[in-house]
């Protein structure tokens, strides 16, 4: 599934390299380099450096922004929704049925626990959380997976996507603190957009009643609903209307007594300082570190000095 199922079923560019070659055309002729780019949007240079080469998938923020930045008139925007970024993934295939789903659904109700969604995981998330299972093509293949579901729900007329988190989601570290830091960031700009809400169960708030396990509610565009829950490698589905309906109740209620999305957003808000400073703190400990093992080690050398015999004056 790739760009070309988001839309009005129009089939674009097959490859990301076109953007990156437009990207870089656009920057160069204006005299802006990599690095400057990089400070206004903004990232890491390599992140511009890697989108240019057509070797990373930007967000649409990214490319509104090189718009603004670039002075582009609105083009690089334009053609972030015309590529099919992911021409060619390879789901899973317990995991094909829902990957199907996705591509054709209206709205998506969602409660995850442990773990950010998959629709909202940064790629520095999923290629930390998928690295845990494969490495090398094939990691880099989940990866690819991963990532082709989200563009059609994070389009700002995409279909609508309603996802409660426990706070589990946000306090298990998967990566490292920076990873963390950019995950809640990105939440915070996702749930911004029209068609998407981002609530929190916290951890500390009595009363609330929370599922077993993480589970969909997925409105195909026929009106037809399925639940969805996952075990270890394996999807579960379910039409029958009873289940279906005491799930729905279940997650109506869910929401009405989590955190609401403003509410939220503070949540995740402190949460990206606290994984700023986490990093912070770091840096400075390992900066200390190096210090003190640079003056042991002079302190070492300085003891180790061959000593030469004196001549000194007898009192």
């Amino acid at each position: 599934m790739g760009r070309r199922n988001a839309g009005g079923g129009e089939k674009g560019a097959s490859t990301a390299d076109v953007f990156g070659e437009v990207l870089k055309h656009c920057r160069e002729s204006i005299g802006v380099t990599q690095i400057a780019l990089a400070g206004e949007v903004p990232c890491d240079r390599s992140y511009v450096a890697r989108v240019e080469a057509g070797t990373r998938v930007p967000d649409e923020k990214f490319a509104e922004t090189c718009d603004i930045v670039l002075r582009t008139g609105g083009i690089l925007q334009k053609l972030w929704h015309k590529i099919d970024w992911y021409p060619e993934v390879d789901h899973p295939d317990w995991f094909k049925r829902r990957a199907a789903m996705d591509a054709e659904a209206t709205a998506l109700r969602e409660y995850q626990t442990q773990m950010m969604p998959g629709l909202l995981q940064t790629e520095d998330y999923a290629r930390a959380l998928l690295s845990r299972r494969a490495g090398g093509d094939e990691l880099e293949r989940r990866v690819r997976a991963r990532l082709s579901r989200q563009h059609r729900f994070l389009s700002p007329e995409g279909p609508l996507l309603l996802m409660v988190l426990d706070e589990s989601c946000i306090r298990n570290t998967v990566g490292s603190a920076a990873v963390m830091r950019d995950q809640c960031a990105h939440l915070l700009r996702v749930g911004k957009q029209p068609n998407i809400r981002v609530q929190v169960a916290p951890a500390g708030l009595p009363g609330i009643w929370r599922p077993n396990t993480s589970m969909s509610l997925i409105t195909l565009s026929d009106g037809h609903v399925w639940v969805y829950s996952e075990s270890l490698d394996r999807g579960h589905f379910s039409d029958d209307p009873e289940v279906t309906g005491r799930h729905a109740q279940t997650y109506a209620v869910l929401r009405a007594d989590a955190l609401s999305a403003s509410e939220s957003a503070a949540l995740l808000h402190d949460a990206m300082e606290g994984y700023g400073h986490h990093d912070e703190s770091r840096f400075q400990s390992d900066n200390v570190g190096k210090e003190q093992l640079q003056r042991r080690q002079q302190r070492k050398l300085r003891g180790n000095r061959h000593r030469y015999p004196g001549h000194y004056p007898r009192p």
